[in-house]
């Protein structure tokens, strides 16, 4: 079992930026890939960047060069820094575990094994 645990989402300006944060327990953190996923109101779970334990990096279109994710094995935790936000960045975020380790990462989020409860980023125009 992994438990994954979300936190600084919140309400920002466009144009500002933003770092959520996953804390990961249960299992070998390093083992698994890891990676951000967001849902917008009445749209599917879409994926936004995963990181493999070593740190190899994959980018949704939509993110690519505004958002950085990052991974700290010692301290179980992954990051997302979001910048230059924009109103369509506006979603529950969450973080997901890959134990099957497939890379490059499933772009369908029924295809991860675990979740957390999600952050709410909220990004005013």
């Amino acid at each position: 079992q992994v438990q994954l645990v979300e936190s600084g989402g919140r309400l920002v300006q466009a144009g500002g930026a933003l770092k959520l944060s996953c804390a990961a327990s249960g299992r070998t953190f390093s083992l698994y890939a890891m990676g951000w996923f967001r849902q917008a109101p009445g749209k599917q779970r879409e994926f936004v960047a995963a990181v493999r334990n070593f740190g190899s990096t994959y980018y949704a279109d939509a993110v690519k060069g505004r958002f950085t994710i990052s991974r700290d094995n010692a301290k179980n935790t992954i990051y997302l820094q979001m910048n230059v936000l924009k109103p369509e960045d506006t979603a529950v975020y969450y973080c997901g575990a890959d134990l099957l380790y497939q890379w490059p990462p499933p772009l369908v989020y029924t295809l991860w094994d675990y979740w957390g409860q999600g952050t709410q980023v909220t990004v005013s125009s």
